[in-house]
């Protein structure tokens, strides 16, 4: 599990379609590099879910998404925190799985609406 990480200031742009790329620094000093999934709210905060990235820049394979609790400074920095309360933690994470499933939705009927026009 990932511990009191923080966010760098490095964001490079991944490739055309502009996805976000953060690096987070580990307690032991190591570095992952995840892209954004989503920013969300749950339970009147926000928060951020990340997938880490191998070595090309592509998704894992395993689907393992971190999630955190997300902040920005009044100067627009972003700050991540760690969510150590299970409670909390089971609210973000069922509402993250509610965005899933609602993204989900939208791409099969988008899927149907190109089935009808063929």
């Amino acid at each position: 599990m990932v511990e009191n990480n923080e966010l760098n200031e490095q964001n490079e742009e991944l490739d055309e379609d502009k996805d976000i790329v953060v690096t987070l620094e580990l307690d032991d000093g190591t570095e992952i590099q995840c892209g954004i999934l989503t920013i969300f709210e749950a339970n009147k905060k926000e928060y951020i879910a990340l997938i880490p990235l191998d070595d090309d820049g592509n998704s894992n394979d395993d689907g393992e998404v971190l999630i955190y609790r997300y902040a920005e400074d009044g100067e627009g920095n972003p700050s991540l925190t760690n969510i150590e309360d299970d409670d909390e933690y089971e609210i973000v994470a069922d509402r993250f799985d509610e965005l899933l499933d609602e993204e989900e939705f939208d791409d099969d009927e988008e899927d149907d609406e190109v089935d009808e026009e063929v």
